[in-house]
């Protein structure tokens, strides 16, 4: 029987994620390959796939040479799984009709990766985000994000304003209001190509350690869930899309933080809270008709742990 090829852009880390993919294969009886795209040979995923080393995302031809491996390999379909990637995948897309790539286009997976130009477009769509400043109006305490960073890291928060306009390159950075009393949430969704919406799962981001979750649980959230459906509608997203909000205690309301069109780090904690996220993808490449899940179970809770994985040389 073939075997179903999945291949994952930037997906070094992402073990469980791997093994519950192949877990959705033995429930069709199919078997799951894993083959990652990645700068480093020695990567975990090693473990459980095969790595093919490959470029840079910001390389001229790395669209051509992620064509030329899925060709290879034959694979059926395409995840990216850092933001860099995701522009990538919508363009790798238009090159293999055959694989199943399940991302939303690629204007709109630009704008996403954009901090300034996302938070623009949330604010013209009505969608509650943290004030956004520019460097003369701001108010302190200030948040400053890089526009294009991811997982936390160049984050700065400012208590006075010449202590903002110390910082270099200050059109790179997103400015918002910092709000310290709140409570950060994730929700994982899932979305057809056909754009129906078939999974929300908020969840409380307990820990965190270097942007990535490491405790997390599962929580009914109506307002999230009306929020996250906004947020998916208004954008037409596509595929797994992962929601970042934060609860602002003071102010009792949630804004929308950022928008990952892709799975998220967290997401095994809502696959095995019962959303088949992981089902979904695998049947969706295969044509098969997706049924709305709104049967998972809140208080699934996740703690990740370290585990390592050694190489030696040949």
């Amino acid at each position: 029987m073939k075997k179903i090829k999945i291949m994952m852009l930037g997906g070094a880390r992402r073990v469980s994620m791997a093994e519950l993919f192949k877990r959705s294969g033995v429930r069709i009886g199919r078997e799951v390959e894993i083959i990652s795209y990645e700068l480093l040979e020695q990567v975990p995923i090693a473990l459980v796939g095969k790595v093919i080393v490959g470029l840079r995302w910001s390389d001229p031809n790395v669209v051509a040479d992620i064509v030329k491996v899925a060709k290879e390999y034959e694979v059926d379909i395409i995840l990216p799984f850092v933001d860099g990637a995701i522009e990538i995948a919508s363009k790798v897309r238009q090159h293999l009709p055959g694989v199943f790539v399940p991302v939303g286009d690629f204007e709109i997976n630009r704008t996403m990766f954009d901090k300034v130009e996302a938070a623009k477009a949330f604010e013209k769509a009505g969608i509650p985000i943290p004030k956004t400043y520019t460097a003369i109006n701001a108010k302190m305490p200030a948040i400053a994000k890089p526009r294009k960073g991811s997982a936390s890291r160049g984050i700065k928060i400012f208590h006075t304003l010449d202590e903002l306009m110390q910082l270099e390159n200050l059109s790179d950075y997103l400015v918002q209001e910092y709000i310290e009393n709140r409570d950060e949430y994730t929700v994982d969704c899932y979305v057809s190509q056909k754009g129906e919406i078939l999974t929300v799962v908020p969840r409380v981001r307990l820990e965190v350690m270097g942007g990535e979750v490491t405790r997390t649980i599962t929580c009914r959230n109506a307002t999230l869930d009306k929020l996250s459906r906004q947020v998916i509608e208004t954008f037409g997203l596509k595929g797994p899309v992962t929601l970042q909000f934060l609860h602002d205690l003071d102010r009792n309301r949630y804004l929308l933080m950022e928008v990952n069109p892709r799975l998220g780090g967290g997401v095994v904690c809502s696959i095995y809270a019962g959303a088949p996220i992981t089902d979904y993808i695998i049947d969706e490449s295969r044509g098969i008709t997706l049924n709305p899940c709104d049967d998972w179970a809140y208080n699934t809770l996740m703690a990740r742990y370290q585990k390592e994985a050694i190489f030696y040389e040949s």
